[in-house]
């Protein structure tokens, strides 16, 4: 069975293993989640589950929205997520999948929005060396530099670093071990650090092994 889970991620701690050792983990509130929609492949194409996370007022949800949740029967859910699974027999529409369909042991990949850092330079965007100081560079020792267009091509080639934004952008971790698995919370120790600040949703997925 493939499995899957949408989350919030609640911070990081550290937590000793029975030999004494001490074992940094983030902490994630995973669902419980609710299958709000399953594909098939003679119906779609292709075979996943969508499933749903965060209770969210009725009046709040567009019209779309309410129709597709009163289709599958369940309550509005604030996020939603699709996972491309295999075989999907293992769900039924409406299901709860809580945070006990891990274990300690599993290889997780985890899934996040990183932290946005705004408009940034290059150096602090792509590492960049510094101009020096100490004769003639002038005010522009952070600055980029040429961009070496000249008259051939006469622009600036579509990926070249330059400063720009910075963060806020969609990070998979992969192959990330689970630590702790307290069911009665819906809580996931995962070892090591997940993309995402705290508070922001991730999602949690049992690593697809090549």
């Amino acid at each position: 069975m493939q499995k899957a889970l949408i989350g919030k991620k609640i911070g990081m701690t550290q937590i000793f293993d029975e030999k004494g050792n001490v074992i940094p983990v983030t902490v994630v509130e995973a669902g419980p989640c609710v299958v709000s929609q399953i594909k098939t492949v003679e119906n779609d194409g292709y075979a996943s589950v969508q499933m749903g996370y965060g209770d969210m007022k009725a009046h709040k949800v567009n019209k779309p929205m309410k129709g597709h949740f009163e289709k599958a029967n369940v309550a509005p859910k604030r996020t939603l997520r699709e996972f491309r699974f295999d075989d999907t027999s293992a769900y039924t529409l409406g299901q709860i999948v809580k945070a006990d369909v891990f274990a300690s042991g599993d290889k997780v990949d985890v899934t996040g929005t990183s932290k946005g850092k705004g408009y940034a330079g290059v150096i602090k965007r792509w590492n960049f060396q510094r101009l020096k100081e100490s004769h003639g560079s002038g005010p522009v020792a952070r600055h980029g530099g040429s961009m070496g267009a000249c008259s051939s091509p006469s622009r600036v080639w579509k990926g070249k670093k330059m400063a720009g934004h910075l963060g806020a952008e969609r990070v998979t971790v992969q192959n990330l071990a689970v630590v702790k698995v307290d069911a009665e919370n819906n809580l996931i120790a995962i070892k090591g650090a997940v993309p995402g600040p705290n508070g922001g949703i991730v999602v949690i997925r049992d690593t697809v092994k090549a």
